[in-house]
């Protein structure tokens, strides 16, 4: 059988909990061996589509196909052909490491030769061989974290699902996750991840799909998403405020741009089309003038910025509701 070109396909998901329309006509499309970020607000319908699409809920309408088998009529199949890391660490913390991993084996369904194998290959694999004997209470939030995706991985199956992964996660612990998952699409996996860190999907998603009251309102490659606010812009921030107003006209005749002056930040800033060359001659404009600037730079919109032109919200203002 020919894999599926798309690991993951949604088309019209509907799921009501009671007055609640969590999921109201949810398309989706996740190339297979790609990470695919979706991303929304509180309550926009991120978790209620991930536990559909893992077999955890059944939906009022639509359909879904993960790894090529549909959600309802071929659910038992699915089930063996993803991993899921929620929220919540799902490890045991009496059980050591390798205790934990050949119990998820033996869950699985795993001989008890095959479970100690796979556990002792997933164990390496993750860089938790020397802590394998530890309880897992006593593992710091990443190496916790790096156990969960180790025991979602016990089937090596084609899709992982992970929740905000990274939730709770000191800087450090975050950037292990991701070298992980970075590795696991290397090796083929399909990655679906929702998550409230935009940083976390503008570093790990190839494509990116964003929710709002249970349906796509928008799509694409982050790039893509991020040009949709206007491409690069020189912005300049300067010591003393007197000096915002001619400081915008000398930006503004050197990039060729009209320029936004944000007074509170003693910022200013404009298009600029030629990037690098934009840069340097605001730099030598400004520094001919005799304006004294704090900073200047050229930057690109963020993921934030998009998602709040996109929702209105930024990602943990809405209050959660059972979506």
């Amino acid at each position: 059988m020919t894999a599926p070109q798309f690991a993951v396909v949604a088309e019209g998901l509907r799921k009501r909990y009671g007055g609640t329309e969590a999921l109201a006509g949810l398309d989706l499309a996740v190339p297979a061996g790609t990470v695919h970020g979706l991303l929304g607000p509180n309550g926009a319908g991120k978790t209620t589509a991930v536990r559909v699409l893992t077999t955890l809920t059944r939906p009022d309408g639509g359909t879904a196909t993960v790894a090529g088998h549909d959600v309802v009529r071929g659910a038992a199949r699915v089930r063996t052909r993803v991993g899921l890391v929620g929220q919540h660490a799902a490890v045991d913390e009496v059980l050591s490491g390798r205790q934990n991993l050949v119990m998820f084996g033996r869950l699985y369904h795993l001989g008890s030769r095959t479970a100690r194998r796979r556990a002792d290959e997933l164990l390496e694999r993750f860089r938790l061989t020397e802590a394998a004997g530890r309880p897992a209470g006593q593992y710091s939030g990443g190496m916790r974290r790096r156990l969960d995706l180790a025991a979602s991985m016990i089937l090596a199956p084609p899709v992982l699902f992970l929740d905000e992964p990274t939730t709770g996660l000191d800087p450090r612990s975050r950037t292990e996750v991701w070298d992980e998952v970075r590795a696991l699409v290397e090796g083929g996996t399909t990655v679906l991840l929702t998550t409230q860190y935009l940083e976390e999907a503008d570093r790990l998603a190839d494509g990116i799909s964003v929710i709002d009251h249970g349906r796509v309102i928008a799509e694409g490659a982050p790039d893509r998403l991020k040009a949709r606010l206007g491409g690069d812009r020189v912005e300049v921030v300067l010591d003393d405020p007197s000096a915002l107003a001619d400081a915008a006209a000398i930006l503004a005749r050197a990039v060729g741009a009209e320029a936004e002056v944000d007074a509170a930040a003693l910022r200013v800033g404009a298009p600029a089309a030629g990037r690098a060359a934009a840069l340097t001659e605001a730099v030598r404009a400004l520094d001919a003038a005799g304006v004294r600037v704090a900073d200047i730079g050229l930057r690109r919109p963020t993921l934030d910025e998009v998602f709040l032109h996109l929702t209105g919200d930024t990602a943990q203002d809405r209050k959660e509701v059972p979506a």
